[in-house]
């Protein structure tokens, strides 16, 4: 009868908002909640669900990006020059299905991730630690079975044991990924998923899980299980049969709701307790300082954002004449590093700053967040300088640029004005230096833009990168390696550069990495392959009554971003 009542409540939530109880957590969103797979989980609205209804082996410590603590694990060793990882794993723990969570359950959980490993998955990551390629079976037919087998198993004591054919330093902070979180086995081969059998794996490698039977039932051994999910509303509530601390919210609640004012509205009546905002300057003129608000400020900004020069343009429309005749560009116009130098110093960051920021923003002196280890405070940075700039430009193909001029079309992310804002303010300054000097800006769709940066059809946009894992690694080699995610956008290439990152990619020795991606920041100012924007620092908001968010215990990689921390931690007075 009580869990009747509870559900009755729930389904009254929200079907007709009134003030948020105090055993239950509502949260309005502006976007829906693509997957329950942790098999597939690599956008942060599913992240911040998946996190609360299944766990990982590791998770953060606190606020901390360095240190990982147990979690469905209760301590591991690592072995075999760094290659070889075993991990003791907690007793008692019950999946929502009533199964027990064994050793075979973890070995599925990453041998179905290094099965399918699809491209809407984050899986890539793991495959790089476990098989030495970012690939699945379908696009690299050197993987077999054998290997996938090999890299992960359990042994008779019931301890779960990673092989890797390299050093990894960044293999744990993988693990704490909400992709890697722990699946019920029993259940997910009930429903129909994989069976977890070397007979049909091949059936399920590249396979997209995001509407899969798991997804739709999901079990996991969380604190807090799935109620009811459709498109506009998820109810939680939690799981009696945790393990951990029973928590003091009862009933989670997320709703999409699309519209800015009207979260807004049911935010400020104390009809939800958390909402996602409107960026910086509509959040504090509508919501700062209102009676029962609790505003959070100066934490931690995790993403890197850039002007990207793609050094090799294969889209003729955005090229006009093609030629240094004042009338277009050809496709290797940033290949000349004068160029690149000449744009970054006609960048106005503290305008930026100012203007799109209201002053809560920084520069950073290279492509990855000063609270990752490996950030060099002491590389320089470049700053707005008229002369400069046009010092540069005059040096750029031997004077011809500068004789000849140029029309440049650059593209920007459609709706996001932060992103137009920078795109007017580089090329007010640029066509300031010289009458013969023209950049043509237009607003494009995301989903193209995404498509055509990733075919290197962009000739410059504006892009950034969120952290998948707590290492530098993620944003180093994935900015400035030639072989990293983000290459083909930009098709810059230094082979000292891609040295030291492949040399920080073999050492667990943080000094040597600290001192080899320094060596990359100092290069990287040199060549200039990009344009580095301004970090903003972050900012949460929520109702007064809400307890355990506080700047000391918020952490930016937990994916439940409203407030840095997993449901269990919250309660209210």
């Amino acid at each position: 009868m009580k869990k009747v009542a509870a559900l009755a409540t729930l389904l009254t939530l929200t079907s007709a908002l009134a003030a948020a109880p105090k055993d239950t957590l509502v949260y309005q969103s502006s976007s829906d909640i693509p997957t329950l797979d942790p098999g597939v989980t690599y956008d942060t609205a599913s992240g911040g669900v998946v996190e609360n209804i299944y766990e990982t082996l590791v998770t953060y410590s606190g606020a901390s990006l360095s240190k990982l603590e147990p979690l469905l694990a209760t301590k591991w060793t690592i072995s075999n020059g760094g290659k070889t990882y075993t991990f003791d794993l907690r007793k008692g723990v019950k999946f929502h299905s009533g199964n027990a969570m064994t050793c075979a359950d973890a070995e599925y959980t990453f041998e179905r991730n290094l099965v399918t490993n699809s491209a809407e998955s984050g899986n890539w990551f793991l495959a790089e630690s476990l098989l030495g390629t970012g690939a699945n079976a379908n696009d690299d037919k050197t993987i077999t079975w054998a290997r996938i087998d090999k890299a992960v198993e359990c042994n008779n004591a019931g301890q779960l044991i990673f092989t890797l054919p390299a050093v990894d330093p960044a293999f744990l902070a993988k693990l704490a990924f909400p992709g890697q979180s722990v699946v019920d086995s029993k259940h997910a081969a009930g429903l129909g998923e994989w069976n977890g059998k070397e007979a049909t794996w091949k059936d399920w490698v590249g396979k997209d899980l995001t509407n899969s039977k798991l997804s739709q039932t999901p079990s996991g051994t969380g604190a807090y299980k799935l109620v009811r999910k459709d498109s506009n509303t998820l109810l939680a509530t939690a799981f009696d049969g945790y393990w951990g601390k029973k928590p003091a919210i009862k009933n989670i609640v997320i709703q999409k709701v699309s519209e800015l004012a009207a979260r807004q509205q049911a935010f400020l009546r104390g009809d939800a307790d958390l909402i996602d905002g409107g960026g910086r300057a509509v959040d504090e003129t509508q919501v700062k300082g209102k009676a029962g608000v609790a505003w959070i400020d100066n934490l931690d900004n995790t993403v890197a954002q850039a002007f990207f020069m793609n050094q090799n343009i294969k889209n003729p429309a955005l090229l006009g004449s093609g030629k240094l005749d004042g009338k277009g560009v050809p496709a290797t116009f940033f290949k000349d590093a004068n160029v690149r130098r000449a744009f970054s110093y006609a960048f106005d960051y503290q305008k930026y700053i100012t203007d799109v920021q209201k002053g809560k923003g920084k520069q950073r002196t290279m492509l990855l967040p000063e609270i990752f280890g490996g950030y060099d405070a002491k590389v320089s940075k470049y700053s707005y300088d008229k002369a400069k700039a046009e010092s540069f430009f005059k040096r750029a193909y031997g004077g011809q640029l500068w004789k000849n001029g140029f029309t440049l079309t650059a593209n920007y992310r459609q709706g996001s004005e932060p992103a137009q804002k920078a795109m007017e303010i580089l090329k007010a300054n640029v066509e300031a230096l010289n009458p013969k000097f023209r950049i043509n800006i237009q607003a494009k769709q995301w989903s193209e833009m995404l498509k055509d940066s990733k075919d290197g059809k962009e000739a410059m946009t504006i892009m950034a990168w969120a952290p998948d894992y707590a290492d530098p690694d993620n944003f180093m080699y994935t900015f400035y390696s030639s072989n990293g995610y983000y290459n083909p956008r930009l098709n810059w290439k230094d082979t000292q550069v891609d040295k030291w990152l492949e040399q920080a990619r073999s050492t667990v020795n943080t000094t040597e990495r600290n001192r080899l991606y320094s060596l990359v920041g100092k290069k990287a100012f040199e060549q200039a392959p990009y344009i580095l924007i301004p970090a903003g620092i972050n900012y949460i908001f929520m109702r007064d009554n809400l307890v355990g968010v506080s700047a000391s215990n918020y952490n930016p990689m937990i994916s439940f971003s409203a407030t840095g921390t997993f449901w269990k931690e919250l309660s209210k007075k």
